[in-house]
């Protein structure tokens, strides 16, 4: 394994080491901050510098992939919300729409159950994509998969399902009303997605 760890006898050797480059060439010899010994992921350990940064750029398009194609399921759950439009789109299931316990649980609860069930295989996505990156340690690996993981929710839990619930409430009077007009329709329909948060976060 084309790795190793050396122990200083003061800390200011130890970061004068971490801190400089050793060779005239930075690919060949790296060093930085060793993890503590239960704190090793080992399998990282021997990845070269090149083959480093071509996983982390490639994970780094892979999440932007994610985060933004996962808006189709995120509208997809908005657009159930949103029973007018099923009742214009579908009108054979307007009876069934129109009873008070279907009505409920389609509006109230099963935006958030929805958006909770396609949540759940994330992290584990984020956890293998950030291994794949070539973080050496643990810790590193859980602080790297915890920033993916809060970047993904505000892009498409807080921002998309706002954006999208918004627009498939409004897209009739996004359409025919002026452009000066839209940020004031946007500022009225956001409000409406405060029972899909409240159940979200239950």
């Amino acid at each position: 394994m084309p790795a190793a760890f050396v122990s200083f006898n003061s800390q200011w050797g130890a970061a004068v080491c971490a801190q400089t480059q050793q060779t005239s060439n930075p690919t060949v010899w790296l060093t930085e901050w060793a993890p503590e010994p239960r704190d090793v992921y080992w399998p990282n350990l021997a990845i070269p510098f090149v083959e480093l940064s071509v996983r982390r750029l490639i994970m780094a398009v892979a999440l932007f992939f994610l985060t933004f194609f996962f808006m189709v399921p995120i509208a997809l759950v908005q657009s159930v919300a949103n029973l007018d439009d099923i009742e214009r789109v579908l009108p054979f299931l307007k009876p069934i729409i129109e009873r008070n316990g279907p009505r409920s649980v389609i509006q109230g609860f099963l935006p958030g159950i929805a958006l909770k069930i396609f949540l759940i295989f994330l992290p584990t996505i984020l956890m293998a994509m950030s291994k794949i990156e070539g973080h050496v340690s643990l810790s590193g690996l859980e602080r790297r998969t915890a920033s993916k993981y809060f970047l993904f929710i505000f892009v498409n839990v807080f921002l998309g399902s706002v954006v999208a619930g918004t627009a498939f409430q409004q897209l009739n009077s996004f359409i025919h009303q002026s452009t000066n007009k839209i940020p004031e329709t946007i500022g009225e329909s956001i409000p409406m997605k405060a029972t899909f948060f409240i159940t979200y976060i239950m």
